[in-house]
């Protein structure tokens, strides 16, 4: 019984450290590109880089899951799980126009700015997941 149920850990392992990749590079790629040090900005308890990273985190990790669910293979979730890191990258050039001073009030800790743009990727996110579901 055991072997029949750990049959599939081969194929978890796989997606499992592919979506942690991708979850890896997303970080990356977003933090990069964000004019301001989320990682610090958090570590000095600053409420807005915290909302803000964690809608975008979520954001992602929303589709990516849903590229898991439906996926019909390891590569066919890796290219769905990078239209999902597109698209929220594309998400938050959306806030930076949609709040211009975002640049500036995320490091001077306005948490109401921090909060919209969470909030803002975490929807983008729930639409993408939902579209993933081909």
């Amino acid at each position: 019984m055991l072997p029949q149920s750990l049959s599939g850990l081969p194929a978890f392992i796989s997606y499992f450290a592919t979506a942690i990749g991708l979850l890896a590079l997303f970080l990356l790629i977003y933090i990069f590109i964000t004019p301001y040090r989320e990682i610090a900005l958090i570590r000095d308890g600053n409420t807005a880089a915290a909302a803000s990273l964690s809608g975008a985190l979520l954001g992602f990790v929303l589709p990516l899951a849903s590229a898991i669910a439906h996926s019909v293979s390891l590569l066919d979730m890796a290219i769905w799980g990078l239209v999902a890191l597109i698209v929220q990258l594309l998400a938050y050039l959306a806030a930076r126009l949609l709040l211009p001073d975002l640049a500036h009030d995320i490091p001077k800790g306005r948490t109401a700015v921090g909060i919209l743009a969470g909030a803002l990727a975490l929807a983008v996110g729930l639409l993408n997941a939902a579209c993933m579901t081909y």
